[in-house]
């Protein structure tokens, strides 16, 4: 493999984890939020895909202006044209894995939607997001040198942390708006 081929792996990779795991836990907080706020069902929905398209685009375009700026650096501010390839590349990896890893904490809520019933879809999409989360960062040691339960744990505490906050600060908010 060459040397170019394993900086864009490593970068594409980065994109990835940075996507998924920011996918997750910023439509989860979203969900942990609302939920901690005692809103509906339809709430949530709105609020987690507004949050999911918004930054997911966000996310995508930031990454592309990134390495667009990285890029100029290392090649001594020499300008470059605004559509490179393998910048763009980065950007939809972002992009895309952030949405698609940012599904899974609203899946309860959309099953309840489309008429399946869900008992309690905040659980569920605890333990979606949960399993999502430990998942994405067990399989960076697909890529890198590691101990795959270790490295999943490791991205579940950052979602747990987002998420407790997420929600307590829902709990609080609804508490001094309500009272």
């Amino acid at each position: 493999m060459s040397m170019r081929t394993q900086v864009e792996t490593s970068e594409h990779l980065k994109a990835a984890v940075y996507g998924a795991n920011d996918g997750i836990i910023t439509t989860f907080a979203v969900v942990a939020g609302v939920a901690g706020a005692g809103l509906s069902t339809s709430i949530v929905l709105i609020m987690g895909l507004a949050n999911m398209v918004a930054d997911g685009i966000s996310m995508g375009l930031s990454n592309y202006l990134g390495e667009r700026s990285q890029r100029r650096y290392w090649d001594d501010h020499k300008k470059k044209p605004i559509f490179d390839p393998a910048i763009w590349h980065s950007a939809a990896i972002t992009f895309l894995a952030f949405n698609a890893a940012g599904t899974l904490p609203l899946t309860p809520y959309l099953l309840n939607l489309l008429g399946f019933s869900t008992p309690n879809p905040f659980f569920f999409s605890i333990i979606a997001t949960a399993f999502a989360l430990f998942l994405v960062g067990s399989l960076r040691t697909t890529v890198t040198k590691g101990i795959w339960w270790k490295n999943g744990l490791e991205m579940l505490a950052v979602g747990a942390l987002a998420a407790i906050a997420a929600y307590t600060i829902g709990g609080l908010i609804e508490k001094l708006v309500v009272n």
